[in-house]
């Protein structure tokens, strides 16, 4: 048995040359730390509102190495925070805007991709929740309920048997009934992040590769904000933070949130006769109802890509080459497809991971102080293919400066809302990881009894 390649799927093939590295210093209008998704939107959508600024990116490897060039590939209009927490900051208006917001942006997001001319394999299919244990099928009936009491419909998010599901959308084994949404696409990372790569430097836009930031500093009386590199200094109207799970390298953002590994597998091709069983034809993603979440989809080529949560938070916030790969995560990823799908063929071909952004409230941010020249956007929590794009269109307006745009945006409750602290350590590495043990001792226990496991209060409190 060959041990699969601990590259992404997503990069086999596509790999882009890298651009050349910053020499020297550099007078620009807007410097964008992070050559990310949040990065090159926000770029693209400065650019796209006046192409006579000048946008510099600076990314410490090549544009898309970090989660945006390694994530599952879904455009979901998820949110990491609850709606119950988002009726408490915002009420029912705000979280019925941020709701259809978020549904809007991701066909919008495929329109600027094929706008700007990216074949990133884009396909609004929606998304399904497995139930696979009573106690899943519970959980999700609930959700449905709650997502309809606040207005949604049967054509934004509805439950369905297992049969229904089954001849409308996907199956897995031992699915009793799931979740269909509506309102998610599946797509290839890499292909987006480095296609749009080349249209910001299409639109006028400088981007620096292997150029890490060592300090970023902000304006003070008549000097300007800037962004601090071994080879030179970037000075800039506005400095734009967006390195999401690599954040906690700066000084003032080393507690915005902590860095949580997310890992991935694919499999080889597999047969049509096992599609035939298993569906998924028009794009769905998919997940099922456990505490410790998992996701997937069916790539263009016929592969399973497949990740999920479960290893553990370095003590300190630590992000090392080294947390990319488990063995014991991929295993635990190659059982539970197993389990979905028992009649998997051949071998894992692909095994990856790496760091994401969880901010201590799930809430994502967007922040511009315009008296320092500092800006800041992510927290994403997983969640980030459309929330990158929706955080870089409304940070694009806060800075455009735009009355009408700006009040639209600025009633979005992630805008202009400081991510809260996390506690110090050892505190945070003990509840983190106390979480993601409970979890996944929830799961176990569901799974073998059927039954909703007692520790879903303290669940909430630790994972959110």
């Amino acid at each position: 048995m060959n041990a699969p390649s601990r590259q992404p799927l997503w990069w086999d093939g596509a790999l882009s040359l890298p651009r050349p590295a910053l020499a020297g210093d550099l007078d620009v209008d807007v410097c964008i730390v992070g050559g990310g998704f949040s990065g090159l939107w926000t770029a693209r959508e400065l650019l796209r509102r006046d192409s006579s600024l000048r946008v510099a990116i600076l990314e410490a490897r090549t544009c898309g190495f970090g989660a945006s060039g390694r994530n599952g590939g879904w455009a979901s209009a998820l949110f990491p925070a609850s709606a119950a927490q988002v009726l408490d900051l915002v009420g029912f208006d705000g979280e019925r805007h941020l709701t259809a917001t978020l549904r809007a942006a991701v066909g919008d997001l495929g329109d600027a991709l094929a706008h700007d001319g990216i074949d990133a394999h884009f396909r609004h299919g929606g998304t399904i929740t497995f139930a696979t244990t009573d106690a899943q099928r519970e959980r999700l009936r609930a959700e449905v309920e709650a997502a309809h009491e606040r207005g949604d419909d049967d054509g934004d998010i509805t439950w369905l048997s297992a049969t229904e599901l089954a001849q409308s959308h996907g199956h897995v084994d031992g699915q009793r009934g799931g979740i269909f949404d509506a309102h998610c696409a599946a797509i290839h990372p890499y292909l987006a992040v480095t296609g749009l790569t080349d249209a910001v430097e299409r639109a006028g836009g400088r981007i620096f590769d292997n150029s890490p930031v060592t300090r970023i500093v902000p304006a003070h009386g008549s000097r300007r904000a800037a962004a601090i590199t071994v080879a030179g200094t970037v000075r800039a109207d506005i400095v734009v933070r967006a390195t999401e799970g690599f954040s906690t390298q700066f000084t003032g953002a080393r507690r915005d949130v902590v860095p949580v590994y997310s890992l991935m597998v694919a499999t080889e091709p597999q047969s049509d006769e096992f599609w035939s069983t298993h569906g998924l034809a028009t794009g769905e993603t998919f997940a099922d109802g456990r505490h410790l979440i998992i996701y997937g989809q069916r790539t263009r080529d016929n592969r399973l890509a497949f990740g999920g949560r479960g290893a553990p938070y370095h003590f300190g916030s630590s992000v090392e080459p080294r947390f990319d790969n488990s063995v014991r995560v991929t295993s635990l990823l190659g059982d539970a497809l197993r389990q979905l799908f028992p009649t998997l063929a051949g071998e894992l071909t692909h095994s990856w991971g790496g760091p994401l952004a969880l901010p201590r409230n799930h809430l994502p941010f967007v922040t511009l102080d315009h008296r320092r020249g500092l800006a800041a956007l992510g927290g994403y929590t997983g969640d980030g293919v459309v929330m990158s794009y929706l955080a870089a269109r409304s940070l694009a307006a806060l800075i455009a400066g735009d009355a009408d745009e700006i009040s639209d945006v600025e009633r979005l409750v992630f805008v202009q809302r400081p991510p809260r602290k996390w506690e110090m350590e050892p505190l945070r590495w003990l509840g983190i990881n106390t979480g993601l043990w409970l979890a996944g001792r929830a799961d176990a226990r569901e799974h073998a009894t059927g039954s909703p496991a007692p520790y879903d209060r303290w669940l909430e409190r630790l994972l959110g």
